[in-house]
């Protein structure tokens, strides 16, 4: 069998990094690409690139995610998190190839407090989510070969993140507090990133096109996730629950999106992981992990 090639975008993010890292040992061609080497804002540069680069599946890990950030500046937000994601879907079209697409649990509302599936209703509370949604319907709209990833509170090592956060946090401090009235799933991108390869070099993506939820197994609050992260480093800051109001934001985020993972689990037949299981492993990567119950 000829050996594919996958280009991904946003290669130097959590998630864009955990997948080249993925990349590099399989028999397929990965080309990691990040701004300096494809500026997928630009239409222009988007269809030389790959006028020059025959691919057959782009990994859209791209994407403006500083959540408060993009109520001051839902332009630039759009330009990334829509028009850009326009531009792939156009050349995934062009090329008979598969765009796999990374969205969020921010495309709904305040509505329901069981999880999400793909066919509910969406309503983004923010300049953020409604950004995102005009990606997944930029990439419908283009009528090209996709399967578009909703996922949900993505942590690793690298980059800023909740995780290495509370890490930073409550081994500098007493006492924090921390919301616990947002519930939904953390989400090792190491698994996001497996699930992807997985889906790509066990070639069983075509066919199998659509709208998915994927994030860990389980539930917590980010109370729950921060007392756990402090006990598995060994911290003793002890760690306050308190509402989302004592935080006033220009966002109101997702009181409840935990995402229904069972339409991906049956069609691709992959294991998810429980967050806590996965968080460990993540602290262990960072070499903080010290207490394991």
């Amino acid at each position: 069998m000829q050996s594919k090639r996958i280009v991904i975008t946003g290669a130097n993010g959590q998630l864009g990094r955990e997948l080249s890292r993925l990349g590099a040992v399989s028999p397929n061609e990965y080309i990691p690409t990040d701004i300096a080497e494809l500026d997928i804002t630009d239409k222009a540069a988007v269809e030389s690139f790959f006028a020059e680069n025959r691919v057959d599946v782009i990994v859209n890990c791209a994407a403006y995610t500083n959540v408060d950030r993009a109520e001051e500046d839902e332009a630039t937000a759009l330009k990334l998190n829509a028009e850009a994601v326009g531009h792939l879907a156009e050349a995934a079209k062009k090329m008979d190839a598969t765009l796999v697409h990374i969205s969020t649990d921010y495309v709904f509302g305040t509505e329901g407090n069981t999880p999400r599936t793909e066919d509910m209703p969406t309503s983004p509370l923010g300049a953020y989510g409604r950004t995102k949604l005009a990606g997944e319907k930029a990439v419908a709209e283009s009528g090209c070969k996709a399967i578009i990833l909703r996922t949900a509170w993505l942590y690793s090592e690298f980059g800023g993140n909740f995780l290495k956060t509370m890490l930073r946090l409550t081994g500098e401090n007493e006492a924090l507090k921390v919301v616990f009235d947002q519930v939904g799933t953390p989400t090792y991108a190491g698994d996001l990133a497996l699930a992807i390869f997985s889906i790509i070099d066990g070639d069983v993506y075509e066919g199998r096109e659509g709208l998915y939820h994927f994030s860990n197994e389980g539930a917590c609050s980010w109370f729950d996730f921060a007392t756990e992260i402090a006990a598995a480093a060994g911290h003793q800051c002890r760690i306050v629950p308190c509402h989302s109001s004592e935080f006033p934001s220009k966002v109101t985020r997702p009181p409840y999106s935990v995402l229904d993972k069972s339409k991906f689990k049956s069609t691709f037949g992959i294991e998810i992981p429980h967050w806590r299981e996965s968080m460990l492993y993540c602290l262990k990567r960072l070499g903080a992990l010290k207490n394991v119950k």
